[in-house]
């Protein structure tokens, strides 16, 4: 798969457009996070994120990556999205895009 941008910023968005962030209580869940590429776009605007992911050195690249405001926000977890470690109704919404 080639490695595409997203100069425009189309992405973010569609996906502000689909899903309301503004809440400073939302507790995202995104399935499938890679790098944290899809993370950045919207982590400012929620009260947590955990992003999973079933690749362990594309969460070491997340969280190396990942902005300095975010430390205390976002977080990346080695899981599969069929045996989420967390317990039931954690989060207010989840994310999936660009996963199989």
């Amino acid at each position: 798969m080639t490695i595409q941008k997203d100069r425009e910023g189309n992405e973010k968005k569609h996906l502000h457009k689909f899903a309301d962030f503004a809440t400073s209580r939302t507790r995202v869940l995104e399935i499938g996070c890679g790098e944290g590429r899809l993370t950045w776009q919207y982590a400012r605007e929620t009260r947590s994120t955990i992003a999973i992911d079933i690749d362990a050195d594309s969460l070491r690249v997340a969280t190396i990556d990942r902005p300095s405001d975010l430390e205390n926000k976002a977080h990346f977890s080695l899981a599969k999205s069929e045996q989420l470690p967390f317990s039931k109704e954690s989060f207010d919404m989840a994310i999936l895009a660009w996963s199989f």
